[in-house]
């Protein structure tokens, strides 16, 4: 069982992590939850034994695993009902979301925008079905990542890549917004990507998905809110309604 204090100090090493990109140590978490550092490395180590934090290598800090992910992702869900968007930054993002998605004109042009959109906000590759094909823009920003500096990672993004059209026409999501951390990715269980998708009515499909794919280190709230509002944007944008 998980205290409050472990829960609060697994969200702070994935947010941690995803801003900095390497493991995280005692030292800055101690002055964050202004204990000792001891207490933190006790606390890591519980973390770490219940499988949802890693020392990738000695005397490394830690960093999160997908079991680790997947609960603060949980969490983040569970807020959602009664969260609004209330920062500064986050309300320039899903402004410029719904400008560009109104500026779209044709169906198409709308859900490119909105595509192009995400790119530009999470520095993910973003997606979408659009008919039969799926629209992609922001190779650059997936394979400049960190995480994907070896050839054998790449190829296996490649392969992940090669199979995500088929199957986001087979899949048929059922959630408005769904996670895929790590190797919960049905297609690519090694590739270290997260797949975030929101599903929206457009004119060829009820179910038309939009969303992003990047490494499982990303920030996971900003994300999945941007990915949820452009599903709704679009929904509206083409039949004046939200689901």
């Amino acid at each position: 069982m998980m205290t409050e204090r472990q829960r609060q100090i697994l969200n702070a090493i994935v947010e941690q992590y995803a801003e900095v990109a390497s493991p995280v140590g005692s030292n800055l978490l101690a002055k964050a939850f202004n204990v000792s550092s001891a207490t933190i490395r006790t606390e890591m180590v519980e973390l770490e034994h219940l499988g949802f934090i890693m020392q990738p290598h000695t005397s490394a800090g830690r960093i999160p695993t997908d079991k680790g992910y997947r609960f603060y992702v949980n969490s983040i869900a569970e807020e959602h009902a009664d969260r609004q968007e209330s920062s500064v930054p986050e309300r320039h993002a899903t402004r410029a979301l719904a400008t560009r998605v109104a500026q779209g004109g044709v169906p198409e042009r709308t859900v490119r925008n909105a595509v192009d959109t995400l790119v530009e906000l999470t520095h993910n590759l973003g997606l979408a079905t659009i008919g039969n094909q799926l629209y992609m823009s922001g190779l650059s920003n997936l394979f400049g990542q960190p995480e994907f500096i070896n050839s054998g990672q790449v190829r296996q993004v490649a392969q992940l890549l090669d199979n995500l059209e088929p199957w986001l026409h087979e899949a048929a999501l059922n959630e408005p917004l769904s996670v895929y951390i790590g190797a919960e990715n049905p297609i690519g269980r090694s590739a270290g990507c997260s797949l975030i998708v929101s599903r929206f009515r457009g004119p060829w499909s009820d179910r038309s998905y939009i969303g992003v794919l990047g490494p499982t280190r990303q920030s996971y709230r900003d994300v999945m809110l941007l990915v949820r509002r452009a599903g709704e944007e679009l929904e509206e944008a083409m039949y004046g309604e939200r689901y």
